[in-house]
């Protein structure tokens, strides 16, 4: 296996010295302003239909498609049960309650368009926890619930929040403190499940396309997800957007 990845990786070294062509690795190697060509492995290019706009195929990438794809494919929402993106899944899918749960009050207004029914920001909810609420707005627990951020704390609110001998947690963030998820279980007995996934349990070469044929025919609301467009020369305008709240999805032309 080295012995032929050496020799590919000559082989395309020798090209590139032949081509006297600037080209750079998509990964391994700092982007550059001045690329006119990319390597990428064949098994990180993903084949859509050219009839998609492509200068919406970046939302099709980790983010959009793995909060959808937990949604539909970890947690198989249900017609008439309980991250945006999960959301709008769960829309799709009939869901009649769907709460969103942020420090941003603003997020509150954005989510409706997304089809979210209520929204709980854990800043206003005084000496409740927001697990309690979401028990009283489900009448019991919710049936689907996601932890997105990557905090260990708001995983076990998340599965306390799920309802009793059904109720499923899907993790999707990355615990970015790498600590432990402490979970009592007594209530994994009674039928709660936790599960996590990466990229939304989604196969990219068919999972892809088949997201981007959902918004040729206006099933996937992918336009409202995009609110800032910007040059690289406001990269740092893109990233305060970002820290204040106020970016869902920015795209950045390379220009």
């Amino acid at each position: 296996m080295h012995a032929h990845h050496d020799v590919a990786t000559s082989l395309i070294w020798e090209f590139i010295a032949l081509s006297q062509c600037p080209c750079f690795h998509c990964r391994d190697v700092a982007p550059r302003h001045d690329v006119t060509f990319a390597l990428a492995h064949f098994s990180n290019v993903v084949k859509i239909s050219p009839k998609f706009p492509i200068d919406k195929a970046c939302l099709l990438s980790c983010g959009i498609s793995t909060g959808i794809g937990t949604a539909w494919k970890v947690a198989d929402i249900e017609e008439g049960t309980v991250g945006l993106a999960v959301a709008e899944a769960a829309r799709l899918r009939g869901a009649s309650k769907i709460i969103g749960v942020d420090l941003i009050q603003e997020k509150m207004e954005i989510g409706k368009k997304f089809g979210v029914t209520h929204f709980i920001n854990p800043m206003t909810c005084g000496e409740k926890k927001f697990s309690e609420m979401i028990k009283e707005i489900t009448d019991g627990g919710a049936d689907y619930c996601f932890e997105r951020i990557g905090l260990a704390s708001l995983m076990e609110d998340a599965f306390n929040s799920s309802r009793v001998n059904w109720g499923k947690t899907v993790i999707l963030g990355l615990e970015m403190h790498r600590t432990p998820l402490a979970i009592n279980t007594s209530l994994l007995l009674r039928g709660r499940t936790v599960i996590g996934c990466l990229f939304g349990g989604l196969k990219p070469k068919s999972g892809i396309p088949f997201l981007a044929q959902k918004y040729r025919h206006k099933e996937l609301n992918l336009d409202g997800f995009k609110n800032q467009e910007v040059g690289f020369g406001d990269i740092n305008k893109a990233l305060d957007s970002l820290l204040e709240g106020k970016s869902l999805r920015c795209i950045m032309r390379m220009d």
